[in-house]
């Protein structure tokens, strides 16, 4: 099974239809594990999928939430537990 096939199926699983960008979540995810924490990548994904939910839920707000959570990691000084 694919990333994207997954993908597609937990969005039919929780009732939403959205393309994802992969690529973004991941460099998201991957940025926030390197620059804050490890642990900091599930919980940057989740947030940004949250407010951009309530942003509206589009495409565009997913990008937007994303550009300001990945703009945070680069800026990051603080110190993980």
């Amino acid at each position: 099974m694919t990333l994207q096939e997954w993908m597609r199926d937990l969005a039919g699983e929780l009732g939403v239809e959205i393309d994802v960008d992969i690529s973004t979540i991941l460099d998201l995810a991957r940025d926030a594990a390197h620059n804050v924490d490890r642990p900091a990548a599930p919980l940057t994904t989740f947030l940004v999928g949250y407010a951009a939910g309530m942003r509206g839920g589009s495409l565009t707000d997913v990008h937007d939430c994303t550009d300001i959570a990945t703009d945070l990691t680069t800026r990051w000084e603080g110190s993980a537990p």
